[in-house]
Order: structure tokens, then sequence, then C-alpha cells
């Protein structure tokens, strides 16, 4: 059910880039939200600056950069949509600060990611590319040599999240034996086998596949020294991101049959949009598939991920709910029959205690109170009688280190 806010609906201004999903669209329209833009492509810092002076609402993807000069210039933006699994492209301190909240869609293309690396696993162990790339050609490479069935192969998944779970459950429905290793305890699904070392997991998997977010931690893990470790005629497979990898070291590894085959879908520097050029040497290189970054990039994914994220923004806007955002502390509170008001703070003690003595003061009753913190910022959720908003607003207002509020209804 849509709520009456205090701010019309239609004078919240949407703003979706990068050919986000149409069912996004549909459900803020279902919503009542009326002044949407949409936009195919991504844009640039000084486009953003320009376009975001009077938007509430930001959708984008995995190619628009949010930085804090970015921030700076978008004095009406409430909250960001990443209509993506990851948020490294949005600068989360400049938003914090700016008491703006960042969402996205963590899970929402799991199945679609694993999928792939499956299809890609068999297609490798196969020689498919190799053989694909012959015939074109028009030479006839029927042969067996050095190809073979996942049946009883040893599949070595590094980060065991989400997708990597996934990834294991189908393998082992195709009679794969797993092995994973991650640097938290997770619980092994099916018959799958935790590692602690990663060097042992190289040394044992036929197939590794990598599935780990990007990190200072995870920045080119597999490098010349971990090509080394691996089996003679192993396979990688990369759907995570374009720093794990050393890529370079993966070509000399691929060149001098240490590696038979590998899948690079994300690469440390990519194309800003679809149909630009895109040039690398690994190109043409055999047994090896290269993808322009499209694990994700299935109907349903992208239309899950739009209705994650489109709810997630609409609850936050609607509601104050902010359980899931990057930014903001998570809160998800109920309806009530009050005045709701939404105070974001910098996290320094003192800030709850002058907001309820100035409320004291005043006898203005206070229904429910909810409070959460970072490291950054404060929020606070206040449900008050009703008929006092604009005097609680102002009372809010005035308190020291608030960044700021908002009522709701």
């Amino acid at each position: 059910m849509s709520l009456s806010t205090s701010f019309p609906k239609g004078k919240l201004n949407i703003l979706l880039l990068e050919n986000i999903s149409a069912v996004s669209i549909e459900t803020f329209k279902n919503m009542g939200y009326v002044s949407i833009t949409s936009v195919k492509g991504a844009y640039s810092e000084d486009e953003l600056i320009a376009a975001l002076k009077d938007v509430h609402i930001l959708g984008i993807r995995s190619k628009t950069k949010l930085s804090e000069k970015v921030f700076a210039h978008a004095p009406k933006l409430l909250a960001v949509g990443c209509f993506c699994i990851g948020v490294n492209q949005v600068d989360l301190a400049a938003a914090s600060k700016k008491g703006v909240a960042v969402f996205n869609a963590p899970f929402s293309n799991t199945r679609s990611v694993a999928e792939l690396a499956i299809a890609e696993i068999i297609m490798l162990i196969r020689k498919i590319p190799l053989m694909n790339q012959l015939a074109h050609k028009g030479i006839w490479q029927k042969e067996s040599k050095n190809c073979f069935e996942v049946r009883g192969k040893v599949l070595g998944i590094i980060g065991y999240g989400h997708i990597g779970s996934q990834v294991s459950v189908l393998a082992e429905d195709m009679g794969m034996k797993v092995v994973y290793f991650d640097v938290e305890t997770k619980l092994p699904l099916g018959n799958a086998v935790p590692i602690t070392q990663l060097d042992d997991l190289l040394s044992v998997a036929d197939i590794i596949s990598l599935h780990v977010p990007e990190s200072n931690d995870t920045h080119q893990m597999i490098d010349e020294q971990a090509f080394l470790k691996m089996k003679q005629g192993a396979i990688l497979i990369n759907l995570s991101r374009g720093s794990v990898v050393d890529l370079q070291a993966l070509h000399t590894s691929i060149t001098n049959g240490k590696i038979a085959g590998a899948a690079i879908d994300v690469f440390p520097t990519e194309p800003e949009k679809t149909g630009d050029s895109f040039q690398h040497f690994l190109q043409n290189v055999p047994n090896v598939i290269l993808t322009p970054h499209i694990g994700g990039s299935t109907e349903e994914a992208q239309f899950n991920i739009g209705i994650d994220v489109s709810n997630k923004l609409i609850q936050f806007i609607e509601r104050g709910n902010s359980m899931g955002s990057y930014s903001i502390p998570g809160i998800n509170v109920p309806m009530q029959k009050t005045t709701r008001i939404l105070h974001i703070h910098d996290n320094v003690p003192g800030v709850l205690s002058e907001i309820n003595a100035r409320l004291a003061a005043r006898n203005i009753n206070i229904v429910a109170q909810y409070l959460n913190t970072n490291e950054l910022i404060g929020y606070v959720i206040l449900d008050v009688e009703k008929g006092s908003s604009g005097e609680v607003l102002e009372q809010v207002q005035e308190v020291k280190n608030t960044i700021r509020t908002r009522i709701l209804y």
C-alpha cells in the first residue's frame, strides 16, 4: 500500500541510469511516483553534477561512479539504488556524511552467475572454445585428447558466499567433488569440504572458480605464484572482480601449458558503455572465454534486481526503513498512526539526549524512538503524537551535529 508522505510524490524526481530494467519504473509508478527519467548509458562526473541538482532518488549500475564531489553537488539527493550486486562504485563515506542512503541487490543475480560458471566449466574442460574457433575457420578437429567429463573432477571454489555456495550445489549435482576456501567460517552445503589454506586448494583443484569481493586482500590474489601452485592443466573461472587475477600471469600460464583454459568475465579496466571498442591481450588465445561482464546479465536477474532495489528505495523514502543500506545505519520499523521524523547526525555523544530534552521541554510526547549508528553517523526515527510535526522538525533541526532531517507523515 502506498503511503501519503509529506513530500508530494509528483514532485519527487527519480533518475535511472544505465538502462535499468523497466520493472523498476513500473514499481515506482505503481506506488504513485510519476517524475521518472530513464537513461540508457552511464554519466560522467560532470554530467552527474549537472543532472543531480534536483534529483531525489538516483538509480545506477556498475559503470556510474559517485564521488565525494558528486555528492557535494546533489543537495536534494535522498537515496541511491545500485541495481547490481556491488557498491564499490560509490564513495560510501561521502554518502554517509551527506545522509544519503545507498542500497543494492546482493543476491538477486546469484543463480545467473552460478549457471554461467557451470556452463563455462563444461565448455572449457571439453575445449569447446578452441573447437568452435577451428570449426569457424573451416578446420575439422575431431579429437578426445585432453577433453574430459566434469564428473569426478575437483572444483575449488574461492569465496563460499551466496554465489560460490550455489555453484557448489550445482557442481555436486553433476558429480563433481567440491572444496572451498573462505576467510570466514562457512558451513558446507552437500558434501563440499572446507580448506583452511588457499595454497592447499590451488594444489588439489582441477577447476578453480573465483567468487570474492574487491578488496586489498583480494587484489591479484591469483598471481604468478598462485598459478605455479596449481595443478598442471587446471582451469580458471573469474566471474568476481577484475582486480582479483593477474591477467598477464594468466596469459603466460596458458601459453606455456600450465593452465588448460580460462573464462574471464571481469577486467581491471572495462569500456564505459555497450558498443565501445574492447582490446585485450587475451583475445584469440586458445581455449579462453572472454565475456563483457555479463555474469548477472539475464532477463530474470535484471527483473529481480529491479524489484528488489526499487522496493528498498521506496521503503526508505516512505517509511524511513534503512535495512540493507551501506551508508545509513539499518533500522526497520512498523508504521504508526503518528507523525514520523527522520534525523541523521554525526555519531557523537549527546545527540539523542538533546533531542529528547528539547521535545520534553515542549511537552511533546514521543510514541516510539529508534536509533542505530555506524562509525560515521547516527540515524534516529522519531514517532511523535500527531499535530506537532512543525514544532518537532524545528527542534530536531537545531540539534548540534545534525546532518539532515525529514518529515515522513
